[in-house]
């Protein structure tokens, strides 16, 4: 599993996590959605963690630097 992940993609999801998280506990979102959102954000979350995004590798995208090689 190599690493498909910027920096900038990887602060991007983490802050839109932490935004969704206050929203849900400060119940401006709720029910179904708030529980479909929270564990969008709980994803989010994990891919930074990892740095792999598993949508990103059907379709060959790659956020991050890659290092050139001669």
């Amino acid at each position: 599993m190599k690493s498909n992940m910027g920096t900038t993609d990887k602060v991007i999801r983490t802050s839109l996590a932490v935004f969704i998280a206050v929203l849900y506990y400060t119940d401006v979102i709720a029910g179904t959605l708030g529980i479909v959102l929270l564990v969008l954000a709980g994803i989010f979350v994990l891919t930074s963690f990892v740095s792999f995004c598993p949508l990103y590798a059907p379709f060959g995208i790659k956020s991050c630097k890659t290092s050139s090689s001669k």
